[in-house]
C-alpha cells in the first residue's frame, strides 16, 4: 500500500473533466454507503435520513486535536488517490468499503465556558485560522459543501459538491463564522463585543415547535376575563440560550416568553405550613417599554418541604438510546444528568431503568436508592443503535412504575430523548390519549429533551402537560445539574394540582389588557370551575410568574377604539380595585379544587419602576427579551441595551450566575439582531 501510494504521488494527475469529478464523489458516496449497511446501522433520524458524507466530514472538526489531525492525514492521503484513481477508470468503478475495524471513539460534552482559565481563553482566541495548503487534484469544499442548501428531489449529493470546487482544482475557504465556542469566549471576555459574521440558520434537519401566536390585546369592556393554567416548564429558555450561544436566534415557534421568565429562582413571598400549598402576590408597576401603559406582576411560591416532610419516590428512567442518540449532546450528557439525579436519592426511593430504541426493553428492575452502585452501574452501561420506538418505551415504563407503585408517594417516568418516535403509535394524539389515561392511575410523566437535529418540542410539549409534568430541555452539565439537582425537589414533588389563575379586570380602571406568554395554557371562561379540566401542577418551592401589560382607563396608549353601539361600562367609578384575582387548585389526592381570591387596589400601583423589588424588575427583562426574540413589534423602539439595562440593575446576589449568563445572552442576541 505504502509503495502503491509513493508511486502514486509521482505522478501528474491528467486533467479533470466534470464528469470525472462526479464519478469520482459518487463512487465515494458508493462506498460510504456500502460501509453504513455492513455495519448495524443507527436510526439517525426521522424519516429514515441518515447523515450524509458531508456530515460525516465536518464531525472531524469536532474531534479532539489529536484524533482531528489523524483524521486530516488520511482525508488528505486518500481523496488525491481515490480521486486519481476514479479519473482512469471508464466506467468509474465502485471502490470496495473498508473493513469497519477503527475503534468508535464517543466524545465527552464540552468543557462549560466559565472552565476555561484565562489563558486558555487568550489562546483560543490568538490562533489564526486554520489554512488547507493547495493540493493539485481538486478536492472538496468542505466549508461550502456545509453550508450548501440541501438537494432538491432528484439531484445527487455529488452534483451538489462538485459545485463547491474551484476552476483551479484549489481547496477554497469560503467565509465563515468563529468556532462556536470560540465565539462564545469571545463574548464572556466583551459582553459588548459585536461580530460582523452572519447570523448561522437553525440545523437543516430541522427541530419542530407548535407554538401559537402571542396573545392579541383585549378590550375589558368587551372581554373582562383572562384564565389560564399555570406552567412551570422551563424548556424554552434552555433551547434558546443553545441557539444563541451556536451563533443563531431561535425560531419564533421555540419562544414561550413563560418558560423563560419562569426559569430563573425568585424571592416570592412563601407560604408559612403545607396547610397553604402555594401564595400569591401582585404589583403593579409602570411599563419600561409602552409609555402609558402598566404591567400587573402575579408571583405565586409553593410550600417547600423539608426532608423530613419528602414523601418516598418511585421513579422509573425512560432513556431514549436509539441510534440518533449517539452524540456528546446527547446520551453521554444523558447519562451523566441521571448520575447526578441518583445522588440526590434517599434510600427510601426506587429507580427503574427503562430503554427504547427498535423495541423497549428493562435495563433495571426496581431498585433500591440505597444500592446506587446497581443503578449508576445500569445506566453507564447504556449504548445507542437502532430506531425509535417511543410509544412501546412509554407503556413498558409505565407497566414498571404500577409494579412498583409507593401509595401516597411520588410515582413518575422520567423521559429522556431527543424527542423523535418513529416506530409504533406516534401521533401526538395517541400519545396524548395514552398518557392521560395513565395520568389517572397516579403515575405522572416528565419530560427532558437533549440535543438538535430532530427535537420535537411540540410532542414533548404534549407529553408533559397531559402527564402532570415537567418539560426541561438539557443542553450542558450545568443545565443538567441545575434540573435534575438543584431543582429536583420541585420538578419531583408535586403540592397541588390542576392550579388555574383567573383575572378579572374592572372596566372602570382598565381599558385593555394582554398576557405575557402562555399562549398554550389558556383556558376557556368555564374551565376554572371545572374540575375535569385539566392545568398544571406546583411542585415544592415552585415559583411561577405572570405578567399582564395593562392599559390604564383614559390613557394615550388606548389601541382599541371603543364601540359605537356598545353598552356602556356597569362598574361603578368610586371603585378602587383594578382587578381581582382567583386561584384554584386541588390538594394531592383531593378530587375537589378550592378557591382562593384576592384583589389588586389601584392605589398600590408603583409610580417608578426603580421602586419594584429587584426580582420583578429582572423578570420583567426576562419578559421583554422573550418577546424581542419573537420579533414583537411593539418593542421595536426598546432595544437590547435598554433591556440589558434594566437586567444588570436588577441582577442582584445571583448565586449560581444564571442572571449572569442571560446578560451575556442579551449581548449575543443584539449581534445577531433582531428580526
Amino acid at each position: 500500500m505504502t509503495r502503491d501510494l509513493d508511486r502514486l504521488s509521482h505522478l501528474a494527475p491528467p486533467e479533470a473533466s466534470e464528469a470525472a469529478r462526479a464519478a469520482a464523489l459518487d463512487a465515494a458516496m458508493a462506498a460510504f454507503d456500502t460501509q453504513q449497511k455492513s455495519a448495524t446501522a443507527p436510526q439517525a433520524f426521522r424519516d429514515d435520513r441518515r447523515p450524509s458524507l458531508v456530515k460525516t466530514m465536518m464531525r472531524m472538526f469536532d474531534m479532539p486535536r489529536p484524533l482531528f489531525a489523524g483524521s486530516a492525514i488520511a482525508m488528505l492521503t486518500l481523496v488525491p488517490a481515490g480521486l486519481y484513481l476514479a479519473r482512469q477508470a471508464e466506467p468509474p468503478a465502485v471502490v470496495p468499503a473498508a473493513e469497519p475495524n477503527a475503534k468508535k471513539v464517543t466524545g465527552a460534552p464540552s468543557r462549560r465556558e466559565s472552565e476555561f482559565s484565562a489563558s486558555e481563553v487568550q489562546g483560543l482566541l490568538a490562533q489564526p485560522p486554520q489554512t488547507v495548503s493547495p493540493a493539485k487534484p481538486q478536492a472538496l469544499d468542505i466549508d461550502s459543501a456545509h453550508e450548501a442548501p440541501a438537494a432538491a428531489p432528484g439531484v445527487a449529493i455529488s452534483d451538489i459538491a462538485a459545485q463547491s470546487l474551484s476552476p483551479t482544482g484549489h481547496v477554497q475557504r469560503s467565509p465563515r463564522p468563529e468556532n462556536a465556542q470560540v465565539s462564545r469566549l469571545r463574548i464572556l471576555i466583551d459582553p459588548d463585543a459585536e461580530s460582523d459574521a452572519p447570523p448561522l440558520e437553525p440545523d437543516s434537519l430541522g427541530d419542530r415547535f407548535s407554538g401559537k401566536d402571542a396573545s392579541p390585546i383585549k378590550r375589558v369592556a368587551e372581554e373582562p376575563v383572562s384564565t389560564f393554567s399555570i406552567d412551570v416548564d422551563t424548556a424554552s429558555y434552555a433551547y434558546a440560550r443553545r441557539m444563541l450561544l451556536d451563533g443563531a436566534l431561535p425560531p419564533p415557534d421555540a419562544v414561550r416568553p413563560e418558560e423563560m421568565i419562569n426559569y430563573f429562582p425568585y424571592d416570592w413571598p412563601a407560604p408559612a405550613s403545607p396547610e397553604e400549598p402555594f401564595r400569591a402576590t401582585a404589583t403593579v408597576m409602570p411599563n419600561p417599554w409602552n409609555t402609558g401603559t402598566e404591567l400587573l406582576h402575579i408571583g405565586l411560591r409553593g410550600y417547600q418541604f423539608t426532608a423530613a416532610q419528602r414523601k418516598p419516590a418511585n421513579l422509573v428512567f425512560l432513556i431514549d438510546v436509539s441510534g440518533s442518540m449517539d452524540e456528546a449532546d446527547k446520551l453521554p450528557l444523558l447519562k451523566t444528568a441521571f448520575r447526578m439525579l441518583v445522588d440526590t436519592l434517599t434510600p427510601e426511593d426506587t429507580v427503574s431503568v427503562v430503554t427504547y430504541a427498535g423495541a423497549s426493553g428493562v435495563a433495571l428492575e426496581p431498585t433500591s436508592a440505597r444500592d446506587k452502585s446497581k443503578i449508576l452501574a445500569a445506566i453507564d452501561a447504556l449504548g445507542a443503535s437502532g430506531s425509535t420506538a417511543g410509544a412501546e418505551g412509554i407503556e413498558t415504563a409505565y407497566a414498571l412504575a404500577e409494579k412498583s407503585f409507593v401509595k401516597d408517594g411520588v410515582n413518575r417516568v422520567l423521559l429522556a430523548t431527543d424527542g423523535d418516535f418513529n416506530v409504533g403509535a406516534a401521533s401526538d394524539d395517541a400519545l396524548k390519549s395514552l398518557i392521560t389515561t395513565k395520568r389517572k392511575s397516579g403515575v405522572y410523566l416528565s419530560v427532558l429533551g437533549f440535543g438538535s437535529g430532530n427535537y420535537n418540542d411540540g410532542l414533548m410539549q404534549t407529553l408533559a402537560q397531559n402527564g402532570n409534568g415537567v418539560a426541561a430541555y438539557i443542553d450542558t452539565l450545568a443545565e443538567a445539574e441545575k434540573a435534575l439537582s438543584q431543582d429536583a425537589m420541585s420538578a419531583l414533588f408535586p403540592i397541588a394540582e390542576d392550579v388555574k389563575i383567573q383575572v378579572e379586570f374592572n372596566p372602570a380602571r382598565v381599558s385593555e389588557y394582554r398576557l405575557i406568554g402562555y399562549e398554550t395554557r389558556a383556558l376557556n371562561r368555564q374551565d376554572f370551575n371545572d374540575d375535569k379540566v385539566d392545568a398544571g401542577e406546583i411542585g415544592s418551592g415552585h415559583e411561577v410568574t405572570a405578567i399582564y401589560e395593562i392599559t390604564p382607563k383614559g390613557s394615550p396608549a388606548t389601541r382599541i377604539d371603543d364601540l359605537r353601539y356598545g353598552a356602556p361600562d356597569a362598574a361603578k367609578p368610586a371603585s378602587d380595585e383594578l382587578a381581582y384575582v382567583k386561584l384554584r387548585y386541588k390538594r394531592l389526592g383531593e378530587k375537589q379544587s378550592r378557591l382562593s381570591s384576592f384583589p389588586v387596589m389601584a392605589g398600590s400601583a408603583l409610580k417608578k419602576i426603580d421602586e419594584v423589588s429587584t426580582d420583578i424588575r429582572f423578570s420583567v427583562a426576562v419578559a421583554a427579551f422573550a418577546r424581542k426574540l419573537r420579533g414583537d413589534p411593539e418593542l421595536s423602539d426598546y432595544g437590547w441595551d435598554e433591556i440589558r439595562s434594566l437586567a444588570q440593575g436588577a441582577r442582584g446576589a445571583d448565586p449560581f450566575g444564571y442572571r449572569a449568563e442571560f446578560i451575556r445572552l442579551l449581548s449575543i442576541a443584539k449581534s445577531l439582531g433582531s428580526r
